[in-house]
């Protein structure tokens, strides 16, 4: 069988759902939000940086590790990816929607910076390494759904470090505990704190309480800023993309209610406040206008919008766009819910019970 024909292909998307099945319930869950069209390569996207975070992160001579994964890289772009099923998958995003490799560099050189154990001195520093590890990931999203202009491409990248800066906040004690700090160490400075001790607490001291809640406020400004992006992407996606940035959000909002302790436990947010995000994402994605008077970039993410050829947007007719009629979408929510409730309550759906 050929290597690249459509049924192969096939085979290796088929293949990444069932990893992200068996390893991120939560994604699974949220790309059903995504349109037909785009879903199958945000799950092979997926699948790939989960795959590569695992090998950087997996001991033994991780220079070498990332070596392999730009090894894979160039063979993904080559078009003569490995045979591991990720990698196939991969390369059909990128053949298909002339996927830019500059993203897929950047996230493997923040996994490079996490072998390293590099220390963050100020904010800036920190964005750095949230635009590697997220920001690229929120541009590829954005550029698979068909919208490759600078600004957007910024505000998906804003909203990639805005979720950074969440999973931050809320893991601190167990990043410390895997002898890692992200915090700004200016930040635990002005705190009255030192990197040593932060690694050696067990509970959340009024210093790590503020330097969490400054990182919380950081979140919440970029989230603010994204969202103005969300009403450039086509119709079919905004809601998806709106509902993952307002559920990323809730952690941290859920983190202050909790009064800011992330040392001693982790913020989770519960799937009924989840499920009444989603309507409410359904319900104001339409309601979202383009910012007049567009933000200039985060300096840190400039690097990921200034080299990328912006394609005519007309090339992406409303034909790309398949718009259901209001009973199509009430009756898709619903089965979203369903499946939700089902997995939360670890029942299977109707159509796989025996």
């Amino acid at each position: 069988m050929p290597p690249h024909s459509a049924e192969y292909n096939a085979q290796d998307l088929q293949a990444c759902v069932a990893m992200m099945k068996g390893g991120s319930k939560t994604f699974f869950a949220a790309s059903r939000l995504l349109p037909v069209r785009v879903r199958a390569a945000a799950i092979a996207l997926y699948a790939f940086c989960r795959v590569a975070d695992d090998l950087v992160d997996q001991g033994g001579d991780a220079q070498a590790n990332v070596s392999i994964l730009r090894q894979r890289l160039d063979l993904i772009y080559a078009g003569t990816p490995t045979d591991a099923v990720e990698d196939h998958a991969l390369a059909l995003v990128v053949q298909h929607h002339q996927l830019p490799r500059v993203f897929l560099d950047a996230l493997v050189e923040g996994f490079e910076w996490d072998t390293q154990a590099r220390a963050y001195d100020t904010l800036e520093q920190l964005h750095d390494y949230a635009a590697r590890v997220a920001g690229t990931v929120g541009a590829m999203m954005c550029w698979i759904m068909g919208r490759q202009s600078s600004t957007t491409l910024a505000r998906a990248c804003e909203l990639g470090v805005a979720m950074q800066l969440t999973n931050i906040a809320r893991d601190v004690g167990e990043d410390a505990r895997n002898g890692r700090v992200y915090l700004p160490t200016r930040w635990l400075t002005e705190a009255g704190l030192t990197v040593d001790q932060l690694l050696r607490q067990s509970d959340a001291t009024p210093g790590v309480k503020a330097v969490v809640g400054r990182l919380l406020d950081e979140a919440d400004r970029l989230y603010k800023r994204s969202y103005a992006g969300i009403a450039e992407l086509p119709a079919d996606c905004r809601a998806a993309i709106l509902a993952a940035g307002l559920i990323y959000a809730e952690i941290g909002h859920q983190l202050r209610r909790e009064g800011l302790d992330s040392v001693s436990r982790r913020t989770v947010v519960s799937t009924r406040r989840k499920l009444m995000l989603l309507v409410s994402a359904w319900t104001q994605a339409g309601w979202i206008y383009v910012d007049p008077q567009p933000q200039p970039p985060l300096q840190a993410i400039e690097f990921l919008t200034r080299p990328v050829k912006l394609q005519d947007q007309d090339a992406w007719g409303a034909s790309n766009f398949p718009n259901r009629a209001v009973p199509q979408r009430i009756e898709w929510v619903l089965g979203l819910f369903e499946r939700l409730e089902n997995e939360r309550r670890g029942k299977k759906p109707a159509s796989q019970a025996s």
